[in-house]
């Protein structure tokens, strides 16, 4: 799965997308989990989640009723990009688990270490833009994908953001549809 999200993003014109992918070749990108044990809990679920938030929000633009005018090399951006958080956020740790036989064992598990605490969505727009430059939709996109999974203070920003870029509430969509139908 790394060759195919590394395919996809050099065939995005953007400036500096080699240094990003570099950038994420360094980290723990292609092998860390999606999370600690909501969806995609396992060794490379992070790519295998990013692939197919891709692949949702691609079908979504191309069958929204209301048409949604948006670049090909964006969609990959927002949805191959959104998560980009994550690289280096988890480690392994063990605790102690009986085992089958009801024997106890050291069993790893996945935690977080987060090093730069700056929120999530936040976080990949500005680890993003360190390398490439993104558009004010990218930004929005990517900012609020988790959608309604953030604090309850900030829904009225949300909705003023969802107006404002509707491709912002399909990368929600698009993220949850992966999380909780293909648990990835």
């Amino acid at each position: 799965m790394k060759e195919q999200f590394i395919e996809i993003l050099r065939s995005i014109n953007r400036e500096g997308m080699e240094n990003l992918i570099e950038f994420l070749e360094k980290t723990d990108f292609f092998k860390a989990p999606a999370s600690t044990r909501f969806h995609g809990d396992y060794e490379g679920g992070l790519v295998e989640h990013s692939l197919k938030v891709y692949e949702i929000l691609k079908h979504k633009v191309n069958n929204c009723i209301e048409k949604i005018e948006v670049s090909d090399d964006s969609i990959k951006i927002i949805a191959l990009l959104h998560d980009v958080c994550k690289a280096n956020f988890y480690k392994i740790d063990y605790r102690n688990a009986k085992n089958a036989l009801g024997v106890w064992e050291k069993v790893p598990y996945y935690t977080v270490d987060d090093t730069i605490p700056y929120g999530h969505g936040e976080k990949s727009v500005m680890m993003i833009s360190e390398y490439i430059k993104l558009t004010p939709e990218e930004k929005y996109c990517i900012r609020w994908h988790m959608g309604f999974t953030e604090p309850k203070e900030v829904y009225n920003t949300l909705g003023v953001a969802f107006k404002k870029y509707p491709l912002a509430l399909l990368t929600h969509e698009a993220d949850l549809e992966a999380t909780y139908l293909y648990d990835i």
